[in-house]
């Protein structure tokens, strides 16, 4: 009784696997990102002009580490449900690192516990 409508055509893909892999590497990771958050505003470095990048690299949003284009896009993004989700995760407690990820692992150095006081 049931089946496939014949006239419906396969929904192709917008991204190809190719290019959401790429982009999924060249972000920052989280524990990056939260450490460049808490920096002092002194330590942080002024965006250098970069052709390679959109907007000559200098419309960037620290929270999700993307360069946008023109002030107008960015200030869109800052919009976006995505970026609030981010800022919110960023401002939350600070995300895992490698460390944790190894000493959970058993591979980085034993945690005893808290030493007793011999009497």
């Amino acid at each position: 009784m049931g089946g496939k409508c014949p006239h419906r055509k396969v929904k192709k893909r917008r991204l190809s696997h190719k290019t959401d892999r790429r982009a999924k590497f060249l972000i920052k990771g989280d524990d990056m990102v939260y450490d460049e958050l808490n920096k002092p505003e002194e330590e942080r470095k002024a965006l250098p002009l970069d052709e390679d990048l959109p907007g000559m690299g200098q419309y960037y949003c620290l929270h999700c580490d993307r360069y946008f284009s023109g002030v107008a896009v960015r200030d869109d993004h800052f919009k976006t449900k995505k970026h609030r989700r981010r800022v919110k995760q960023m401002m939350g407690e600070a995300p895992h690192t490698q460390l944790d990820a190894e000493l959970a692992a058993g591979m980085g150095m034993p945690d005893n516990g808290p030493k007793l006081m011999s009497i």
